[in-house]
C-alpha cells in the first residue's frame, strides 16, 4: 500500500463525523502516513485554477480576507481549507500548495499537494467544458508528481545512476567532503563535525516510492557502507592534521 494520505472530495462530504487531532495522528501513524495527496473540486482546491483558462477562480476577494496574508489565493474560502488543517494536524505543512502552482519547491512535494480543480467531476465533459481539470487529469499529474520526486533521489534520479554504480558514487561523495574539508582547514577550521548518513531506506519518501511499509534494506545497506568510508577518509585527516 502506498504510505500516503489521499483525499477525495467531490460533492460529498470530507467526513463522516468528527475526527478529532490525536484520532487522526493515531490514523495517519497505524498506516504509515507519509504525505497527503488530494484530488477532488472546489471544496478542496488550493489554486490549481488559478493556472487554467477557466472563469472558475476563487482569486479575488472576499475569497482569502482570512488567510495568513489577508489576499485571495485561489481557494474558494475566506482562509484555509479543511485538508489543509488537516496536513497541519499531522504535523506537516500549515498549507498544502496547488501542483500547479509555479512556486512550488521540490521540498513541498515531500508533504504532499493539491491536484483538485474547482468545477471538476467524474465525468470528463461536465469539466473540460469549464476548462477545468476531470478526476481523470489530476491523476495523470500524480504520474508527474511522482517523477518530480523521483528525481529528489539518487536512486531513480536518471543521470547519476548512468554514471557511477553506487559504490563508485559513495566513493565520489567521501572525496568530494574528503577536499572540502581540507579545504575548511586550509582556511583556519580547526574542528570539522560530519554527520553520518541516517538509514535511507526508513525514510518517508523513500518508503513511499518503494511502495512498502516497511524500510528498504538496500538503500539502508549502501547509507551503512557509506558512512563507513567517510570514517575511513576522516581517519587519514586526522592522521594528516597530527603530521
Amino acid at each position: 500500500m502506498v504510505t500516503v494520505l489521499a483525499l477525495m472530495a467531490l460533492m460529498m462530504p470530507l467526513f463522516s463525523g468528527a475526527v478529532d487531532i490525536r484520532q487522526l495522528r493515531q490514523l495517519a501513524a497505524r498506516h504509515n502516513v507519509t504525505c497527503v495527496l488530494v484530488f477532488g473540486d472546489s471544496s478542496v482546491d488550493p489554486g490549481n485554477n488559478n493556472r487554467l483558462p477557466t472563469t472558475m477562480k476563487g482569486n479575488f476577494p472576499p475569497y482569502g480576507k482570512d488567510f495568513f496574508d489577508r489576499h485571495p489565493t485561489g481557494r474558494f474560502s475566506n482562509g484555509r481549507l479543511a485538508t489543509d488543517f488537516i496536513a497541519e494536524a499531522l504535523g506537516y505543512t500549515k498549507i498544502i500548495p496547488a501542483f500547479l502552482d509555479p512556486n512550488l519547491k521540490p521540498a513541498d512535494l515531500l508533504h504532499g499537494v493539491s491536484f483538485a480543480s474547482a468545477a471538476s467531476g467524474y465525468d470528463d465533459l461536465t469539466a473540460n467544458l469549464s476548462q477545468v481539470l476531470p478526476v481523470s487529469k489530476q491523476i495523470e499529474y500524480l504520474k508527474h508528481y511522482k517523477l518530480h520526486l523521483s528525481r529528489l533521489n539518487y536512486f531513480l534520479e536518471p543521470t547519476r545512476p548512468k554514471q557511477f554504480t553506487v559504490e563508485q558514487y559513495q566513493n565520489f561523495l567521501a572525496s568530494r567532503m574528503f577536499q572540502d574539508i581540507k579545504e575548511m582547514n586550509r582556511l583556519g577550521a580547526t574542528r570539522v563535525v560530519v554527520v553520518g548518513v541516517p538509514p535511507l531506506g526508513c525514510m518517508p519518501l523513500v518508503k513511499t516510492l518503494a511502495d512498502q511499509n516497511t524500510c528498504v534494506e538496500r538503500y539502508n545497506q549502501a547509507a551503512w557502507s557509506f558512512n563507513a568510508k567517510i570514517k575511513e577518509k576522516l581517519a587519514i585527516l586526522r592522521k594528516n592534521n597530527r603530521a
